[in-house]
């Protein structure tokens, strides 16, 4: 089927893998690649080696190692393969004006694919840390980057040198930047190395009491080279044989086959910035482009963009967390583990859970762990047959990807029209079913912005027929201190801790989904192959480091200390009130779709448009569009209900914010019946020219039937407070017209002809 190769080998190891290559080819596998991205400067590439994917980390490129992240992984594909690409591809279309625009060519996210062309559960990319490793290739361009490898393998090939003249053994005839020393049979002179390198402040990695790795970088330095000789020389009480003082380069250590002669970097954005004063000044033409909370309020609904305190994020960038290698001996890092412990006690008790997995780095993969914990409780009964996960249509479109990962079979539960789960619905299918349910995935308050009235009950027919409740902790925000998934009766939820717990979404990411159990899933949650985490019947590790990425923890950790008990439960009190608010301003305008009983919504509310585009040609899309002209990104459109927009304001904004919105729907619905009543054309208007740049109003020609002052500042508040977006409107036709994504409704899922088999 597949090889997977690393790119040097964990060990340091270089070895020429084309024959293995050729070999797979020759049996039509495929070949990844996982790579050390820096040392690709170097050595030949993935692509001229033949492979079909390459894979890696791009924490090298300037982001520190924060005790396992977050850092961005990259993923690259053959041309042929781009259709099964997971997460987001950008690519190049063009605007209502016929200027470039960049979109999201491409989205391979499940819940906008068929299941069985389903590569992931991927929803989220860490973008902010990409845009980081991006910088990092900016500035120092292809010829920067090149003269950081070389340095890094020349301090490697000196340290080789005078390991080999004090009469080590290093194991690794090629390599970049990692050495393996082998002290077979010389167990004492290992423990003095590891001894002496601890009082000097040095961690090396020590593989079973036979092997020494030693692995340099960027920031290592000759003096550090010349510790690190020393060490090795006083552990066989000799003087060190070599005291390096100058960078004068040698002669590479690779092999010749794999040496680079390729071009990269070559776009001009990688070969003109390179003085300080430049960058900055291209960083922030940049962040000019983009419209966030330091502009407006941002009501995307399930998304919970609140704000980020200044104070939590401070700490992320102290060294003391930010320099700290993921798999340190533990006792330098009792700090951190303090912090761990303390948050992982905190989200147990807001969740009213026994116990908590922080290594889930996102929402959709918390999905994963947490139906895979499911799965080996299920195991360990005896009931591994249980396979069938019942998911409402309500659901956020990850949770059925996740539950195919895991190796189960999705059922769609319908919804009532009020939003709610059809509770006959999922009684019969539950039945149905019962000899092998495996669990219910259900989100609470539910994603179309209520809170299901019959929880308990639900939770109570699925355990009932042998199933386990996950519920999707997407929208906690309306839950912490007024109730919590232990209440309803739920058995595991994965928390978004860049949504309730205040965590920057940073474009997509970072973002962490730690999962909270009951007692009896508290044996099965992800171990690690290096550090102790998990239960006793510890499922696999699903991340590299054992507590995700451990660096932001920091910001949930002093959002919930800062808050404390009455402050959380104060900024849910204030996330529903907003959103009430919102309605009671809006809905005698606009179609709330849905409510509860008591005509509430929960955190956020979903608003309508497809009345009115019946009536007048106006659609959700053109009025998303005319928000930017306001200043305001629009919420999140046409999910989960086509044709309508999901308003999240969350406890972060004040009444004048929440006014100042509303103002702008109302603004726009005038606009809209402008429409309707033939005052203005119906295809000439300011809705359908949306979002006006600032070159379009100020060209010497102005052929619009509308003034440009009724484009640009529509209300008077503008002309002190105006955002200029730099593109009008996207031509999505155009940027799909080679690449092209489904986007079918979740019951697509539904198999029954397989399901009966």
């Amino acid at each position: 089927f597949g090889v997977l190769l690393q790119y040097p080998y964990m060990d340091g190891n270089l070895v020429d893998p084309t024959p293995v290559i050729e070999k797979a080819k020759a049996v039509e596998a495929g070949v990844v690649m996982a790579c050390d991205l820096l040392s690709l400067a170097l050595l030949k590439n993935p692509g001229e080696l033949g492979a079909d994917v390459a894979v890696g980390n791009s924490q090298r490129f300037g982001v520190p190692m924060g005790f396992g992240g977050p850092h961005a992984a990259f993923f690259a594909t053959k041309e042929e393969l781009k259709r099964q690409l997971p997460g987001r591809i950008i690519g190049v279309s063009i605007d209502s004006n016929e200027k470039p625009a960049l979109r999201m060519a491409l989205q391979t996210r499940e819940q906008h694919i068929r299941r069985e062309k389903a590569t992931s559960n991927i929803c989220t990319a860490q973008a902010l840390l990409a845009i980081m490793a991006g910088m990092y290739g900016v500035f120092h361009g292809p010829t920067g980057i090149k003269n950081i490898a070389s340095r890094v393998h020349n301090l490697t090939i000196k340290l080789d040198s005078a390991l080999k003249v004090l009469g080590y053994k290093q194991a690794n005839e090629f390599y970049f930047d990692t050495l393996k020393v082998d002290l077979t049979g010389q167990e004492e002179l290992l423990d003095r190395i590891h001894a002496y390198a601890e009082d000097a402040g040095i961690n090396f990695y020590y593989w079973d009491g036979k092997y020494i790795t030693i692995a340099l970088d960027e920031s290592t330095l000759l003096a550090d080279v010349n510790d690190v000789i020393g060490i090795f020389a006083k552990a066989k009480a000799t003087e060190a044989p070599i005291a390096y003082n100058d960078l004068d380069a040698w002669a590479y250590q690779l092999p010749q086959s794999l040496v680079r002669t390729s071009e990269y970097l070559t776009h001009p954005v990688f070969n003109m910035h390179h003085s300080e004063t430049q960058m900055m000044r291209y960083i922030k033409s940049l962040e000019n482009k983009d419209l966030s909370l330091t502009h407006s309020m941002i009501a995307l609904g399930s998304c919970t963009m609140k704000l980020n305190a200044a104070t939590q994020l401070l700490p992320v960038s102290w060294a003391e967390f930010a320099n700290i290698h993921p798999f340190v001996p533990l006792n330098q890092v009792t700090g951190y583990l303090q912090i761990i412990k303390e948050l992982e006690e905190y989200l147990n008790t807001i969740t009213g859970f026994a116990a908590t997995s922080l290594q889930p780095n996102s929402g959709a993969q918390g999905e994963y762990a947490g139906l895979m914990v499911i799965r080996a409780y299920h195991e360990a009964n005896g009931q591994g047959h249980r396979n069938i996960a019942l998911i409402p249509s309500s659901a956020h479109g990850t949770n059925p990807a996740s539950a195919a990962m895991a190796g189960m079979q999705v059922v769609v539960v319908s919804t009532n029209d009020d939003g709610s789960i059809n509770f006959e619905d999922l009684k019969a299918k539950a039945e149905k079913h019962k000899d092998a349910l495996s669990c219910l995935m259900i989100t609470y308050p539910s994603t179309f912005g209520v809170f299901d009235e019959e929880v308990v009950e639900i939770c109570e027919l699925v355990h009932q027929f042998g199933g386990q409740v996950y519920m999707d902790g997407a929208n906690m925000n309306a839950q912490v201190g007024l109730t919590n998934p232990a209440t309803i009766g739920a058995d595991v939820c994965h928390l978004n801790l860049h949504k309730t717990f205040a965590i920057p979404h940073g474009g997509g990411g970072p973002g962490m989904g730690p999962i909270c159990v009951a007692a009896h899933l508290a044996p099965y949650l992800p171990g690690h192959a290096l550090v102790h985490t998990g239960g006793e019947h510890a499922i696999s590790a699903i991340s590299a480091a054992p507590y995700g990425s451990a660096s932001i923890l920091l910001i949930s950790y002093a959002y919930v200390k800062m808050l404390g008990k009455s402050g959380v439960l104060s900024a849910t009190k204030h996330a529903i009130l907003n959103a009430n608010y919102i309605k009671a301003r809006l809905e005698q305008t606009y179609d709330v779709l849905y409510q509860g009983k008591n005509g509430r919504v929960a955190h956020e509310l979903i608003i309508d448009f497809r009345g009115i585009k019946k009536e007048t040609g106006i659609d959700v899309e053109d009025a998303a569009k005319r928000l930017i002209d306001y200043g305001f990104h629009a919420p999140t459109m046409s999910f989960p209900v086509p044709g309508t927009i999901m308003i999240e304001p969350t406890e972060s904004e004040d009444k004048a914010e929440l006014d100042r919105f509303c103002d702008t729907l109302l603004q726009i619905f005038e606009e809209i019946e402008e429409v309707k009543e033939g005052k203005v054309d119906a295809e000439d208007n300011v809705l359908k020219h949306a979002p006006h740049t600032n070159a379009v109003i100020t060209a010497d020609t102005w052929t619009r039937s509308y003034s440009r002052e009724k484009a640009a500042y529509p209300l008077e508040w503008l002309r002190a407070k105006k955002f200029w977006p730099s593109v009008g409107r996207v031509n999505n036709p155009y940027g799909d017209r080679n690449l092209i994504c489904t986007c079918p409704p979740i019951e697509s899922y539904e198999q029954p002809a397989e399901l009966e088999a």
